[in-house]
């Protein structure tokens, strides 16, 4: 039985793959893992700053785009605040411009109203003749004259309630009218005639004291003469 023999039979393929390779092969593997040079460390030195100088590059680059993207969102805040803001300010304004308008309004139209008014009223007054009466028409023209009158008179009360510069028409009733009035009396004018004799002596008793003394220093001179 000889041509079955088959020479692989007895080859270990486990030892045969963790032999020791080529001597070539050992020799090339040791080339491999030896030191590198100073040109090959100064290169990767080099490299390594390179990449140092970009990634500070990168860095600032991200700075700025922060800053930038915080400057955006700070503006972004304050319009949306302002915008708060002056919207709330601005309809408050109008609200009270509006309300001040629509009063304003309703003085001016009372105003008018009261000026017709009091303007009616000054035509009939000033259409009383008195010196158009006669003994006939005496009682029928005094009764209308006092209607008159008294219509005018409601009507100046009525405007002097709607319209406040009308109870004060008189500069010289108002306080400091009063005041100038008051001081371009005479100082004494209101003092009676022995309030002034007091005033009077309170005021020259010093220099009549003084002139006493003096009479009496120049009596005892000519005493002892």
């Amino acid at each position: 039985m000889a041509s079955d023999y088959d020479a692989t039979e007895f080859i270990d393929g486990d030892f045969e793959d963790h032999k020791s390779p080529h001597p070539a092969v050992q020799s090339a593997a040791g080339q491999a893992q030896r030191a590198p040079t100073r040109e090959e460390i100064g290169s990767k030195v080099a490299e390594t700053h390179q990449q140092l100088a970009e990634i500070m590059r990168e860095k600032e680059e991200l700075e700025r785009k922060r800053a930038a993207l915080e400057e955006t969102r700070r503006r972004q805040t304050e319009v949306q605040t302002g915008r708060h803001e002056m919207v709330h300010n601005l309809t408050r304004g109008l609200g009270l411009l509006e309300e001040a308008e629509f009063n304003a309004r309703r003085d001016v139209e009372q105003m008018a109203k009261t000026l017709r008014d009091l303007r009616d009223a000054l035509s009939k007054v000033e259409t009383i003749q008195e010196e158009a009466w006669t003994a006939d028409n005496l009682d029928l023209e005094l009764t209308r004259a006092l209607t008159v009158l008294e219509n005018a008179r409601m009507e100046w009360n009525a405007a002097r309630l709607k319209i406040p510069v009308l109870s004060n028409p008189n500069p010289a009733d108002s306080p400091a009218g009063v005041a100038v009035g008051a001081a371009s009396q005479p100082l004494f004018a209101t003092q009676s005639f022995g309030e002034l004799c007091r005033l009077g002596l309170a005021f020259t008793w010093p220099i009549a004291a003084v002139a006493l003394l003096v009479g009496a220093g120049l009596l005892l001179v000519l005493l002892r003469r």
